[in-house]
């Protein structure tokens, strides 16, 4: 496992429970997934002696999230499986790449433009705005992105960034935001989760729904545009797209070449989770059906319920614990920060406003 974040811990524990033994590359020391795994090589994703370690020991290499050098990638898919290939991660850790795979292959997407120089600025419609100009690479959780209401804004906000390659999207109205994920095997077999319905706060994803508040007709469509995304980018593995709903349309945000935080609810709605998919797709066991079984409601815990008047503490999780069908998901980061994701927990049952109600109040709870 390239990265040794949460996502990566959760798959660590997918395939130990499978029987197999895991090496994480990461180079912090503590890093979730790495003090679980059975060996933490902890050094640098470019490192070429611990990429060497990593092809003389292990037999398959995937990843947990979209930042890993293409270099690193195609080095290691020199000598073992890897899944996703470099050539799909290439792809979908570039926003102007992701955009430009996404219009070329004729999927619907917003309106947006390439800023890659401040001569472009001045080519940019009025239109456009109001925008969202996001760095191409190296962001997530709303970082590398900045809200612009016109062009001297927008010129602003591209010297801020030092005038790194940026992709500046027009601001839809927005009355739902869903993402699907699918698991897609060697062979094309493939599988889908439920649509998750996905509320976000500062950028950073606050709570999902699953399954989604959406019709049936939505529901297959999204599914299909994913599935036909995985089949253009000849993709492997588990896939995550985000889509927004506006006036009864369909718009394609991004593709995350990996498990996703919004589909965490799977970790106790489903037979098998997303992360135990991740491991089938990689290992090529038999691609199962995800099994979805509870409705259920995903709340992010960030640093900040650590601080109580900038005052650090620990949360009071029995809150969590003593309820039923309440299950919460520590990440075993060491430091809380503000904004930083550190858990999570699922509220499953079977009415989705109840469950809304329940796991708002829980939240509310352990923030006191």
């Amino acid at each position: 496992m390239l990265g040794g974040g949460q996502l990566g811990r959760f798959f660590v524990i997918s395939a130990q429970n499978l029987g197999y033994q895991v090496t994480v590359l990461d180079p912090d020391q503590k890093s979730p997934a790495g003090l679980i795994a059975d060996i933490h090589i902890c050094a640098a994703y470019d490192d070429k002696s611990a990429l060497d370690q990593i092809i003389n020991t292990c037999f398959a290499v995937t990843t947990e999230f979209e930042n890993i050098p293409f270099a690193t990638l195609k080095y290691l898919e020199n000598s073992l499986i890897v899944r996703p290939s470099s050539q799909a991660v290439s792809i979908v850790q570039n926003r102007i790449k992701e955009k430009n795979f996404l219009a070329d292959n004729k999927f619907p997407v917003g309106p947006f433009h390439v800023i890659e120089s401040e001569d472009q600025i001045s080519k940019v419609p009025d239109n456009i705005f109001p925008a969202i100009l996001k760095i191409a690479q190296f962001g997530y959780d709303g970082k590398g992105q900045v809200h612009v209401a016109n062009s001297n804004e927008l010129r602003e906000a591209f010297i801020k960034s030092n005038y790194a390659p940026c992709i500046l999207e027009k601001k839809l109205p927005l009355e739902i935001e869903v993402s699907v994920i699918t698991a897609r095997s060697m062979s094309g077999n493939h599988v889908f989760f439920p649509i998750a319905e996905n509320e976000h706060i500062n950028g950073i994803l606050d709570t999902t729904i699953s399954p989604g508040r959406v019709s049936n007709d939505i529901a297959c469509k999204v599914k299909d545009y994913a599935n036909d995304i995985a089949i253009k980018l000849g993709y492997v593995g588990v896939l995550a797209v985000e889509f927004f709903i506006v006036e009864g349309n369909i718009y394609i945000n991004e593709i995350a070449p990996r498990p996703h935080n919004s589909g965490h609810y799977s970790l106790d709605a489903c037979t098998n989770n997303q992360f135990d998919l991740q491991v089938r797709t990689l290992t090529d066991l038999e691609l199962l059906d995800p099994n979805f079984h509870s409705n259920t409601v995903m709340i992010n815990l960030l640093g900040d319920i650590w601080f109580k008047e900038n005052k650090l503490r620990e949360p009071n999780f029995n809150i969590l614990i003593d309820e039923p069908k309440v299950y919460l998901h520590m990440y075993g980061k060491e430091e809380p920060r503000k904004g930083r994701k550190m858990a999570h927990f699922n509220v499953s049952g079977d009415n989705l406003n109840d469950l809304l109600v329940k796991a708002s109040h829980l939240k509310q709870r352990l923030s006191n």
